[in-house]
């Protein structure tokens, strides 16, 4: 084969982008940088580590000035056409939307769809838009490990709202609650049999709940669903100190309903800035993100010890053959960890 024809088919490795080209194509607005600032959070290789943290250290005080929105919602109760619709509500009115969409990764094979992007297609190509699906990675709470960091970078390429959608409802989704300024449920009418399901804690940590869905045949059933809803409310604990938990009606699929949805979080968002709540939330969440980012680091140091890794085989083997407690061997690789 010719020398020159040759060279043609050699695969060549990726230029990876400096920390200071990063920061200032997010300054510039460059999507593209945006997604590589976020590859590179994301990423589990060590050479990784160090340039990811220069860079949050340095995006950090330009960060903060956003309105941050967790969105979750039973299986059905149209999430993704939700977003599309209040992310194009908002860019059409001057903001601009950072959607950070958390698939669900497999359990057996740690796979994901990541199919976000082709569900809101239109806000997809919004120019004032930028959507980001991660895999969850099996973490518990609905979101990627390093949502938080995430977050830094997009709020340090000029978004102002960020729109934070997760796997489903648990319990779990307190740790989404303790990452954002204001946490929407969204519902499917026919509030009856859903609610069987439904567990308290999730109502708990709920800003407002919206009745998605309220078109056509199904009109009377939403307004029906959302008295049932603001009954219920009546007798729980608001999420936030001072405001009154709401339930909404709306069609993301008409595009009705929307305007109202926002209207409702500014109102929330002058009353929390007002009292002073809204910098308070701010700055438990960061203590928060303190020690989760201790518990990742103790659990990955843990692990990667090279006598911890030679024992872990073995010891596995006998806490599932019935030869060993489980308090046995966890003392044994902590003993090997130290020693």
């Amino acid at each position: 084969m010719n020398e020159d024809i040759r060279k043609k088919f050699i695969r060549r490795k990726p230029i990876e982008k400096s920390v200071d080209d990063i920061i200032e194509g997010l300054l510039s607005r460059d999507r593209t940088m945006l997604s590589k600032a976020i590859t590179l959070i994301e990423s589990n290789a060590g050479r990784h580590k160090k340039p990811a943290d220069e860079m949050l250290e340095r995006l950090l005080p330009l960060a903060g000035d956003s309105i941050r929105i967790g969105i979750t919602g039973v299986p059905g109760a149209g999430k993704s056409t939700f977003i599309e619709a209040f992310g194009l509500l908002l860019c059409n009115k001057g903001h601009r939307v950072a959607v950070l969409a958390v698939d669900p990764s497999s359990t057996l094979h740690g796979g994901s769809i990541l199919g976000d992007k082709t569900r809101m297609e239109r806000l997809a190509n919004h120019p004032n838009a930028f959507i980001r699906p991660s895999p969850s990675g099996g973490i518990l709470g609905g979101v990627h490990r390093k949502t938080r960091e995430t977050i830094i970078a997009c709020e340090a390429a000029g978004y102002d709202v960020l729109l934070i959608e997760t796997v489903g409802v648990g319990q779990s989704e307190v740790m989404v609650r303790g990452m954002v300024d204001f946490f929407m449920l969204l519902v499917l009418t026919g509030a009856g049999d859903e609610l069987q399901g439904m567990k308290k804690g999730i109502m708990e940590l709920a800003d407002a709940i919206i009745v998605n869905k309220a078109d056509g045949r199904n009109l009377e059933l939403a307004k029906k669903t959302q008295r049932e809803y603001k009954q219920i409310l009546h007798f729980l604990q608001p999420a936030t100190k001072g405001w009154t938990t709401p339930a909404l009606t709306c069609s993301a699929l008409y595009q009705e309903g929307i305007d109202e949805v926002w209207e409702m979080v500014l109102r929330y968002m002058k009353l929390t800035k007002e009292s002073g709540l809204f910098f308070e939330n701010r700055k438990i969440q960061a203590k928060e993100w303190l020690y989760a980012q201790i518990k990742e680091q103790l659990e990955s140091s843990f692990f990667g010890n090279d006598k911890v890794k030679t024992l872990v085989p073995e010891i596995e083997k006998k806490v599932m053959g019935g030869e060993m407690t489980v308090t046995k061997a966890s003392g044994l690789l902590f003993d090997a960890f130290y020693n």
